[in-house]
């Protein structure tokens, strides 16, 4: 093995995800839930700076609020290093340098792209050579979302998201993003799901889901036609994250009246994703929903998943 000079620093940027799709399964023994899920990488990024160090640290900053992001072992960052260490042999530290600019518990996958981020940046420093595949079998260790954020582009989630098949998607689909300060947990809002679907199955017991992926959005993708993926667009965490945050009601019809095509809670929320018709209807909408007082960014996807900068 050959190991990279102690004073290299090697830079990688991973991206946000978006769910255009995601449909939930009914709860397991594990207490996790089988999902179908069509993914979609965009142009918001994690960027990360990884160097040599006695022990494995971090330090995170970034051009959102970061709250309490913790930088111990709870950081999966922090974790994909050292996983990446005990499964390469490598008795090294590394300093993980985590600027952040998905939002935190936005239900955009920027702790798995952290994750991810992390893998490529110490197999790189560290010179492990490992292939796309063990680096892969290792994100999905950590995560469900880390092994996309690797891949990026398009991709099919099965299982519990983590099974990916790469999908086609011609051309580029606009979006703009309205994000919150205030994030929301993932595990409670599959309670709420759950919860909910609890209360409505009472009477008639609970039926059997298995989740699959809606074909129009995979032909909607393949044609590269906003407006077809616009009226495919589905989330399951939708209505128990709009239970929690009724404010995020109000925004989905604002976005909804000044333009786009349509608008979808991002994964497990609270971010909103608009999907715009193309680059110009992006930008009005972007400058609408500012001037309504919301935190409005524009961006594009598919994009590559983590790579060394």
């Amino acid at each position: 093995m050959t190991l990279a000079s102690s004073s290299e620093r090697v830079h990688v940027r991973a991206p946000g995800k978006i769910n255009v799709f995601l449909e939930v399964g009914d709860v397991q023994d594990d207490g996790y839930h089988d999902v179908a899920t069509a993914y979609q990488a965009v142009s918001l990024y994690e960027d990360l700076w990884a160097s040599d160090a006695d022990e494995i640290t971090a330090h995170v900053s970034g051009s959102v609020a970061i709250g309490d992001v913790p930088v111990d072992d709870r950081n999966l960052a922090v974790r994909a290093a050292r996983l990446l260490a005990g499964a390469a042999g490598v008795d090294r530290g590394v300093h993980l340098e985590i600027r952040k600019s998905v939002p935190v518990a936005g239900g955009m996958g920027g702790g798995s792209a952290d994750a991810a981020a992390a893998l490529v940046a110490c197999d790189a420093l560290w010179g492990t050579g490992l292939s796309t595949a063990e680096l892969a079998r290792l994100a999905a260790r950590l995560g469900a979302d880390v092994p996309f954020a690797l891949l990026g582009g398009t991709a099919i989630g099965t299982g519990r998201g983590d099974e990916l098949s790469p999908a086609l998607a011609r051309g580029r689909f606009d979006w703009v993003l309205v994000v919150s300060d205030e994030g929301m947990s993932t595990p409670v809002v599959y309670g709420e799901l759950d919860a909910h679907r609890a209360r409505h199955l009472v009477d008639i017991g609970p039926a059997p889901r298995q989740p699959r992926v809606d074909p129009d959005v995979l032909h909607a993708l393949r044609q590269g036609d906003a407006g077809m993926l616009a009226a495919a667009l589905r989330n399951d965490l939708q209505a128990p994250a709009l239970l929690l945050r009724p404010d995020l009601g109000a925004a989905l019809e604002t976005g909804e009246k000044a333009g786009a095509l349509a608008g979808i809670v991002s994964g497990s929320g609270p971010t909103l994703a608009f999907l715009a018709a193309d680059d110009a209807s992006a930008l009005d909408l972007q400058i609408t929903l500012s001037a309504a007082g919301f935190s409005a960014l524009h961006v594009h996807g598919p994009v590559s998943g983590a790579r060394v900068v």
